[in-house]
Protein backbone atom coordinates (compact mmCIF):
# COMPACT_ATOMS: atom_id res chain seq x y z
CA UNK A 1 0.00 0.00 0.00
CA UNK A 2 1.60 3.36 -1.10
CA UNK A 3 1.84 5.71 1.94
CA UNK A 4 2.49 9.39 1.39
CA UNK A 5 3.27 11.90 4.17
CA UNK A 6 1.52 15.10 5.12
CA UNK A 7 3.84 17.08 3.21
CA UNK A 8 3.75 15.04 0.11
CA UNK A 9 -0.31 15.18 0.38
CA UNK A 10 -0.50 18.78 0.41
CA UNK A 11 2.27 19.00 -2.70
CA UNK A 12 0.36 16.41 -4.50
CA UNK A 13 -2.90 18.75 -3.76
CA UNK A 14 -1.62 21.44 -5.45
CA UNK A 15 -0.99 20.44 -8.90
CA UNK A 16 -4.50 18.92 -8.88
CA UNK A 17 -8.43 19.55 -8.64
CA UNK A 18 -9.95 18.36 -5.17
CA UNK A 19 -13.17 18.51 -5.83
CA UNK A 20 -15.25 17.86 -8.92
CA UNK A 21 -16.44 21.42 -8.62
CA UNK A 22 -13.06 22.14 -10.33
CA UNK A 23 -11.56 23.93 -7.07
CA UNK A 24 -7.98 23.73 -6.54
CA UNK A 25 -6.04 23.14 -3.40
CA UNK A 26 -3.71 25.74 -4.76
CA UNK A 27 -2.70 28.98 -2.99
CA UNK A 28 -3.03 32.36 -4.98
CA UNK A 29 -1.86 35.22 -4.30
CA UNK A 30 -3.58 37.83 -3.27
CA UNK A 31 -5.25 40.40 -5.80
CA UNK A 32 -5.79 44.07 -4.89
CA UNK A 33 -5.34 42.29 -1.29
CA UNK A 34 -8.54 40.27 -1.30
CA UNK A 35 -8.24 36.11 -1.28
CA UNK A 36 -11.14 35.13 -3.36
CA UNK A 37 -13.99 32.50 -1.37
CA UNK A 38 -13.07 29.43 -4.02
CA UNK A 39 -9.29 30.47 -2.89
CA UNK A 40 -10.01 30.96 0.53
CA UNK A 41 -11.35 27.36 0.54
CA UNK A 42 -9.02 25.67 -0.96
CA UNK A 43 -6.19 26.92 1.39
CA UNK A 44 -8.53 25.22 4.32
CA UNK A 45 -9.14 22.48 3.01
CA UNK A 46 -5.27 22.10 2.43
CA UNK A 47 -4.70 22.23 5.81
CA UNK A 48 -7.77 20.71 6.83
CA UNK A 49 -6.78 17.16 5.24
CA UNK A 50 -3.31 17.82 6.39
CA UNK A 51 -4.05 17.74 10.04
CA UNK A 52 -6.16 14.98 9.87
CA UNK A 53 -3.65 13.09 7.82
CA UNK A 54 -1.63 13.14 10.89
CA UNK A 55 -4.37 12.54 13.26
CA UNK A 56 -4.34 9.33 11.31
CA UNK A 57 -1.22 8.43 11.25
CA UNK A 58 -0.56 9.06 15.25
CA UNK A 59 -3.80 6.85 15.90
CA UNK A 60 -1.57 4.31 13.59
CA UNK A 61 1.07 4.38 15.98
CA UNK A 62 -0.44 4.33 19.09
CA UNK A 63 -3.76 1.67 18.43
CA UNK A 64 -2.98 -0.17 15.06
CA UNK A 65 0.23 -0.62 14.87
CA UNK A 66 -0.24 -3.82 16.73
CA UNK A 67 -2.18 -5.75 14.87
CA UNK A 68 -0.33 -8.25 12.29
CA UNK A 69 -1.74 -11.23 10.34
CA UNK A 70 -1.67 -14.49 12.48
CA UNK A 71 0.61 -15.65 9.69
CA UNK A 72 4.02 -18.05 9.69
CA UNK A 73 5.70 -14.70 9.06
CA UNK A 74 5.00 -13.19 12.36
CA UNK A 75 5.53 -16.24 14.93
CA UNK A 76 8.61 -14.63 15.65
CA UNK A 77 7.98 -11.63 16.79
CA UNK A 78 5.03 -13.47 19.20
CA UNK A 79 7.62 -15.69 20.37
CA UNK A 80 10.13 -12.86 21.02
CA UNK A 81 7.04 -11.13 23.09
CA UNK A 82 6.07 -14.08 25.24
CA UNK A 83 10.43 -14.52 26.00
CA UNK A 84 9.84 -11.19 27.19
CA UNK A 85 6.91 -11.68 29.61
CA UNK A 86 4.54 -9.97 27.62
CA UNK A 87 0.98 -10.60 26.88
CA UNK A 88 -0.78 -11.29 23.30
CA UNK A 89 -3.98 -11.68 21.93
CA UNK A 90 -4.31 -15.04 19.66
CA UNK A 91 -6.57 -16.52 17.37
CA UNK A 92 -7.56 -20.19 18.48
CA UNK A 93 -9.75 -22.87 17.05
CA UNK A 94 -12.49 -21.53 19.22
CA UNK A 95 -12.08 -17.71 20.08
CA UNK A 96 -9.49 -15.26 20.46
CA UNK A 97 -7.25 -15.55 23.50
CA UNK A 98 -4.71 -13.79 25.60
CA UNK A 99 -1.96 -15.53 26.02
CA UNK A 100 1.52 -15.28 28.04
CA UNK A 101 4.04 -17.36 29.13
CA UNK A 102 2.77 -19.54 31.95
CA UNK A 103 6.09 -19.91 34.00
CA UNK A 104 6.01 -16.26 34.27
CA UNK A 105 4.45 -14.82 37.23
CA UNK A 106 4.56 -11.61 36.30
CA UNK A 107 3.01 -12.21 32.86
CA UNK A 108 0.15 -14.11 33.94
CA UNK A 109 -0.71 -11.26 36.42
CA UNK A 110 -0.66 -8.78 33.60
CA UNK A 111 -3.59 -11.41 31.97
CA UNK A 112 -5.57 -11.47 35.62
CA UNK A 113 -5.18 -6.94 34.95
CA UNK A 114 -6.00 -7.18 31.68
CA UNK A 115 -9.28 -9.03 32.10
CA UNK A 116 -10.48 -7.15 35.27
CA UNK A 117 -10.53 -11.31 36.87
CA UNK A 118 -9.83 -12.40 39.99
CA UNK A 119 -6.80 -14.55 41.02
CA UNK A 120 -8.64 -17.43 42.01
CA UNK A 121 -10.02 -17.85 39.01
CA UNK A 122 -7.59 -20.34 37.18
CA UNK A 123 -6.16 -20.10 33.68
CA UNK A 124 -5.61 -22.86 31.58
CA UNK A 125 -2.23 -23.44 29.36
CA UNK A 126 -1.70 -24.34 25.37
CA UNK A 127 1.28 -26.54 24.32
CA UNK A 128 2.25 -27.17 20.98
CA UNK A 129 1.90 -31.47 21.12
CA UNK A 130 0.36 -34.07 23.26
CA UNK A 131 4.02 -35.22 23.65
CA UNK A 132 4.45 -31.79 25.77
CA UNK A 133 2.06 -32.48 28.55
CA UNK A 134 3.59 -34.74 30.25
CA UNK A 135 6.25 -31.74 31.19
CA UNK A 136 3.32 -29.58 33.03
CA UNK A 137 0.67 -32.90 34.16
CA UNK A 138 0.39 -36.20 35.19
CA UNK A 139 -0.86 -38.30 32.32
CA UNK A 140 0.87 -42.07 33.51
CA UNK A 141 -3.47 -42.76 35.04
CA UNK A 142 -4.89 -42.33 31.06
CA UNK A 143 -5.63 -45.03 28.51
CA UNK A 144 -2.90 -45.73 26.24
CA UNK A 145 -3.94 -43.14 23.13
CA UNK A 146 -6.90 -41.38 24.78
CA UNK A 147 -5.12 -37.71 24.64
CA UNK A 148 -4.49 -38.45 20.91
CA UNK A 149 -7.94 -38.93 19.94
CA UNK A 150 -8.87 -35.33 21.33
CA UNK A 151 -6.14 -33.62 20.79
CA UNK A 152 -5.47 -31.25 18.81
CA UNK A 153 -9.44 -30.23 19.25
CA UNK A 154 -11.65 -27.96 20.51
CA UNK A 155 -11.01 -29.60 24.18
CA UNK A 156 -9.42 -28.57 27.24
CA UNK A 157 -8.65 -31.79 29.49
CA UNK A 158 -8.01 -31.02 33.31
CA UNK A 159 -5.24 -33.20 35.00
CA UNK A 160 -3.52 -33.28 38.02
CA UNK A 161 -0.13 -31.10 38.09
CA UNK A 162 1.99 -33.62 39.77
CA UNK A 163 5.18 -33.44 41.79
CA UNK A 164 7.20 -33.14 38.33
CA UNK A 165 5.22 -30.33 36.57
CA UNK A 166 7.31 -26.79 35.66
CA UNK A 167 4.65 -24.63 35.98
CA UNK A 168 4.64 -22.04 38.38
CA UNK A 169 3.38 -22.60 41.50
CA UNK A 170 1.90 -18.98 41.27
CA UNK A 171 -0.32 -20.11 38.35
CA UNK A 172 -3.74 -21.00 40.00
CA UNK A 173 -2.63 -21.08 43.07
CA UNK A 174 -4.33 -23.45 45.88
CA UNK A 175 -5.18 -26.17 42.85
CA UNK A 176 -3.61 -29.24 42.51
CA UNK A 177 -4.76 -29.60 38.64
CA UNK A 178 -4.62 -27.98 35.33
CA UNK A 179 -6.43 -27.32 32.41
CA UNK A 180 -4.64 -28.26 28.88
CA UNK A 181 -5.34 -27.52 25.81
CA UNK A 182 -3.52 -28.29 22.08
CA UNK A 183 -5.37 -26.00 19.82
CA UNK A 184 -6.04 -27.51 16.00
CA UNK A 185 -4.61 -24.12 15.09
CA UNK A 186 -0.69 -24.05 13.86
CA UNK A 187 -0.18 -20.34 14.71
CA UNK A 188 -0.63 -20.89 18.47
CA UNK A 189 1.29 -24.03 18.40
CA UNK A 190 4.23 -22.70 17.01
CA UNK A 191 4.48 -19.81 19.03
CA UNK A 192 4.21 -22.71 22.13
CA UNK A 193 6.73 -24.63 20.18
CA UNK A 194 9.31 -21.64 19.75
CA UNK A 195 8.86 -20.35 23.37
CA UNK A 196 9.94 -23.32 24.44
CA UNK A 197 7.38 -23.12 27.83
CA UNK A 198 3.50 -23.66 28.06
CA UNK A 199 1.37 -20.54 27.09
CA UNK A 200 -1.19 -19.18 30.08
CA UNK A 201 -4.21 -19.17 27.70
CA UNK A 202 -7.93 -17.57 28.59
CA UNK A 203 -10.20 -15.79 26.18
CA UNK A 204 -9.20 -12.14 24.77
CA UNK A 205 -12.41 -10.14 26.94
CA UNK A 206 -13.21 -8.62 30.16
CA UNK A 207 -14.56 -11.36 32.68
CA UNK A 208 -17.96 -11.69 32.59
CA UNK A 209 -18.29 -10.61 28.78
CA UNK A 210 -19.22 -12.37 25.44
CA UNK A 211 -16.49 -14.05 24.01
CA UNK A 212 -14.50 -12.71 20.93
CA UNK A 213 -14.67 -14.55 17.48
CA UNK A 214 -12.76 -11.15 16.15
CA UNK A 215 -10.51 -8.78 17.46
CA UNK A 216 -12.91 -5.72 16.95
CA UNK A 217 -14.87 -7.44 19.86
CA UNK A 218 -12.10 -6.39 22.46
CA UNK A 219 -10.60 -3.83 20.73
CA UNK A 220 -10.62 -1.46 24.14
CA UNK A 221 -8.07 -3.97 25.04
CA UNK A 222 -5.43 -3.54 22.75
CA UNK A 223 -3.51 -1.33 24.05
CA UNK A 224 -2.79 -3.62 26.90
CA UNK A 225 -1.04 -6.22 24.22
CA UNK A 226 2.51 -6.49 22.87
CA UNK A 227 0.54 -7.47 19.45
CA UNK A 228 -2.79 -8.35 18.40
CA UNK A 229 -2.92 -11.24 15.99
CA UNK A 230 -5.65 -10.86 13.42
CA UNK A 231 -6.84 -14.55 12.35
CA UNK A 232 -10.34 -13.10 10.88
CA UNK A 233 -13.72 -13.26 11.96
CA UNK A 234 -13.24 -17.22 13.59
CA UNK A 235 -16.25 -19.59 12.17
CA UNK A 236 -17.17 -21.45 15.18
CA UNK A 237 -19.40 -19.08 16.75
CA UNK A 238 -19.27 -18.16 20.78
CA UNK A 239 -18.73 -21.38 22.37
CA UNK A 240 -15.43 -22.11 23.58
CA UNK A 241 -13.67 -25.93 24.21
CA UNK A 242 -15.57 -28.43 25.83
CA UNK A 243 -13.48 -29.15 29.52
CA UNK A 244 -13.06 -32.81 30.41
CA UNK A 245 -12.10 -33.59 34.10
CA UNK A 246 -9.65 -36.70 33.32
CA UNK A 247 -8.28 -36.48 36.81
CA UNK A 248 -9.72 -39.64 38.20
CA UNK A 249 -8.46 -42.96 36.69
CA UNK A 250 -10.90 -44.91 34.53
CA UNK A 251 -13.44 -41.57 34.68
CA UNK A 252 -14.15 -38.54 32.88
CA UNK A 253 -16.79 -35.78 33.60
CA UNK A 254 -17.71 -32.79 31.59
CA UNK A 255 -17.15 -29.60 33.34
CA UNK A 256 -18.19 -27.46 30.81
CA UNK A 257 -20.01 -27.91 27.52
CA UNK A 258 -18.53 -26.47 24.43
CA UNK A 259 -17.90 -27.37 20.56
CA UNK A 260 -16.84 -30.49 20.95
CA UNK A 261 -19.99 -32.65 22.41
CA UNK A 262 -20.00 -35.68 24.54
CA UNK A 263 -22.58 -36.94 27.46
CA UNK A 264 -22.53 -35.20 30.14
CA UNK A 265 -22.30 -37.74 33.37
CA UNK A 266 -19.34 -39.86 34.41
CA UNK A 267 -18.36 -42.78 32.44
CA UNK A 268 -16.29 -45.93 32.89
CA UNK A 269 -13.96 -47.38 30.18
CA UNK A 270 -11.65 -49.95 29.71
CA UNK A 271 -8.29 -49.64 30.49
CA UNK A 272 -6.72 -49.26 27.49
CA UNK A 273 -9.59 -48.34 25.08
CA UNK A 274 -11.21 -45.31 23.83
CA UNK A 275 -13.91 -43.21 24.36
Amino acid sequence: MLVISPAKFTERCLLRPCSAKGFFCQRSSRVGGIVSPRRRFGWCFQRKMSQDLKRCNVASETKEGIILPASRDHVQEAIDAIKAEKVIAVPTDTLYGFSCDACSAQAVNQIYDIKGRKVTSPLAICVADVSDIPRFATIDHLPHGLLDSLLPGPVTVVLKRGDFSILEKSLNPGLDSIGVRVPDCDFIRSIARGSGSALALTSANLSGQPSSVSIRDFEDLWQYCAYVYDGGLLPCGRAGSTVVDLTKPRTYKILRPGRWLMHDRDVTWEQGSRW
